[in-house]
């Protein structure tokens, strides 16, 4: 049976940060995830999340200046000091969270730069599955869609698998976005199957529009959920998408896991 997590950086956005953690209990959720806890203090974060019964299933380390366009420093030479104190931060809010994943965005790219990149980006993460593994906390990386975010530096599932492999370190595992997988090449069953072996988390969000996963995308989900539970898959999925009108409304898809009323 699928456990499913609200992202609370993109559901329950009517009210505060800060108060959507109780919004996400009373909808019936048990775990959330966030993209960027940081606005909130760790110490406040972590108690949002134990007063109203939570668990915090995943957040993202900093990912530099997003602002200016920046999406991670894993793979951006000249940066590794910049990065390694950013995964240290997010390490102090893991502990405050009793967080066992934390997700390392890799960055834009130039393509004329992808080499040294590669370079940068396998030393990082082997430094950074180390560093978490003191802690207990997993480092996953995530590929993501180039429709969605141009230039990232990696963009299919089948990427990640050969970085882990490559990498070749207990503690890093792969976040396997459907929304994502589907909108760069689609083949979800196959794509699912072959890398369930390297899955730590999955995230969900309707194509093409990152709405609700329902009937009105293009995903067929009750065979997909299926397909999880058939193949013994017992981690979390992360609701991260864009509610169509409020989310509230919004989550009549999931009242047959309890969720939503």
């Amino acid at each position: 049976m699928p456990r499913f997590a609200a992202n609370v950086s993109l559901l329950f956005t009517e009210v505060p940060l800060a108060e959507r953690f109780a919004a996400a209990a009373r909808a019936g959720f048990k775990g959330v995830e966030c993209q960027f806890p940081y606005q909130l203090s760790a110490e406040q974060a972590g108690d949002l999340v134990a007063v109203n019964d939570l668990s915090m299933v995943l957040f993202n380390a900093p990912p530099g200046d997003w602002a200016a366009g920046e999406r991670g420093l894993a793979a951006l030479p000249g940066r590794d000091s910049e990065f390694r104190d950013g995964v240290d931060l997010a390490l102090d809010y893991a502990e405050f969270l009793d967080c066992p994943r934390l997700h390392v965005m890799a960055g834009v790219v130039a393509e004329e730069d992808w080499e040294p990149a590669l370079d940068t980006y396998l030393e990082n993460l082997a430094w950074a599955a180390d560093r978490a593994r003191e802690q207990g906390v997993r480092i996953l990386i995530e590929p993501i869609n180039p429709v969605d975010m141009p230039g990232y530096f990696l963009t299919r599932p089948e990427e990640a698998i050969q970085v882990i492999e490559d990498i070749d370190h207990p503690n890093l595992r792969l976040q396997y976005d459907v929304y994502h997988a589907q909108m760069e090449r689609g083949a979800l069953t196959d794509t699912l199957e072959r890398a369930l072996a390297h899955i730590d988390h999955i995230q969900i969000a309707g194509v093409p529009d990152r709405h609700e996963p329902d009937a009105q995308g293009e995903i067929n989900w009750p065979y997909l959920f299926d397909l999880l539970d058939a193949h013994g898959y017992g981690g979390w999925i992360g609701c991260e998408y864009r509610p169509r009108a409020g989310t509230l409304p919004g989550l009549r898809w999931a009242r047959p896991w309890g969720i939503g009323g």
